[in-house]
């Protein structure tokens, strides 16, 4: 069993007043989270599956990114048990930096978003409300964190946010 390596945890945020600063606010926070579990983590961990469904912390964060590129950029997945498979030539750093890109890209989109009742503005598909786009990431982020919490702990020790 891995020694136990503590980070600082970071309390949740403290956001806006607004529905959308509240909701957004805590989606932020829950990608920040993954993001650092994954970041660091060490290979072959990163990529070892600790448990039956073959899950790993790497394919986790991969999956994340196609989610992001699909509710809010409207990117097409043909097969969703797919995407949490990493390449063998995947870096940490390279998933990490995909996972950011597609967060950023999602944020610029949801910056022009002010109607919580309106469909997600992306291209060539029928949408859900923001709200429910929203309200459905930080179920499906805060999910996996979770899972990544854990595959951290068992692959190197590492805990907290």
């Amino acid at each position: 069993m891995p020694t136990i390596k503590r980070r600082n945890d970071t309390p949740p945020p403290r956001t806006g007043s607004s529905e959308a600063e509240v909701l957004r606010g805590f989606l932020d926070y829950l990608r920040a989270a993954i993001a650092a579990k994954v970041e660091g983590a060490p290979e072959p961990q990163v990529r070892t599956a600790a448990v039956p469904s073959g899950t790993n912390l790497l394919g986790l964060l991969r999956h994340l990114t196609f989610v992001e590129r699909s509710m809010f950029l409207g990117d097409r997945v043909t097969n969703w048990q797919a995407t949490f498979q990493p390449a063998p030539t995947d870096t940490v750093a390279a998933v990490v930096a995909r996972y950011r890109e597609a967060v950023e890209r999602a944020n610029e989109i949801l910056a022009g978003c002010t109607d919580l009742g309106a469909p997600v503005p992306r291209p060539g598909r029928p949408a859900p409300s923001l709200r429910w786009a929203l309200t459905h990431m930080i179920e499906e982020t805060g999910r996996h964190a979770g899972h990544a919490d854990i595959l951290r702990e068992l692959a190197d020790g590492t805990t907290g946010r």
